[in-house]
């Protein structure tokens, strides 16, 4: 008799799963964050042995590693093809700072609003990983080059600009989206449901105008008043 060990065959049975482990996964540590679940809790939610954690991905922290990293790819793909898009259809000038942000922003709130619960999952794990020093980090590996090449289409746009100011814009944008995806339905309160959390729509409507204003003031208030007939940002149509 052989004494190799015998190693599960990849059938579409273990595939899905292993995406079910995700899945649970998924919305428990989005729902409870990391310490606030167990491996055997998620496993019973995704009808599976605890076993196939050990299995797919090693551990709790490999777990919740592997839920992170399996949606941020996909987003980054889409983010980076609007922002090159937009940049392209600004040549010879730059794009408008509401075109660049919409284009790092539309993915996320598009697949939160219509992308299903999964996203919603996702998404609010996002706002809580932005939120933990200890998770923090993944944020830096997993979406840093993205955030490199947009903000040096921000300073395309405002070649004037200081970079500091660009770097508090992009700040504060991201503080809007880690509220946004929070969800935690206090705007619904304190406006008297005139404004609701889960009304991503009407976030995406104000939120590239919102930035781009809050961007040019910032860059404004750093440089000595513009002669007449001058602009820091420059404009999208080609020069005559």
């Amino acid at each position: 008799m052989s004494s190799r060990k015998t190693i599960p065959a990849r059938n579409g049975r273990e595939r899905n799963g292993k995406e079910r482990i995700l899945d649970a996964a998924e919305q428990r540590f989005a729902r409870h964050g990391f310490y606030g679940v167990s491996l055997r809790e998620i496993t019973q939610a995704a009808r599976v042995d605890v076993a196939l954690v050990g299995y797919h991905f090693g551990g709790k922290r490999e777990l919740f590693t592997a839920v992170f990293e399996r949606r941020a790819a996909r987003l980054n793909r889409e983010r980076l093809e609007l922002l090159e898009a937009v940049r392209r259809a600004a040549l010879p000038g730059a794009p408008s700072l509401e075109a660049i942000v919409n284009a790092f922003t539309q993915p996320l709130l598009e697949r939160a609003a219509r992308g299903g619960a999964g996203w919603k999952s996702y998404f609010a794990l996002i706002a809580y990983v932005d939120n933990s020093p200890e998770f923090g980090p993944m944020m830096t590996r997993h979406f840093d080059p993205l955030v490199g090449r947009f903000i040096a289409v921000l300073r395309e746009a405002l070649p004037r600009c200081p970079p500091r100011e660009i770097y508090w814009g992009y700040q504060f944008l991201t503080g809007a989206l880690t509220l946004t995806f929070a969800g935690n339905g206090r705007i619904d309160e304190l406006s008297g449901g005139l404004c609701r959390a889960a009304d991503l729509d009407s976030v995406h409507e104000r939120l590239a105008p919102y930035v781009a204003a809050g961007l040019r003031a910032l860059c404004a208030r750093a440089q000595p008043a513009a002669r007449p007939g001058k602009r820091l940002e420059r404009r999208s149509q080609p020069r005559r």
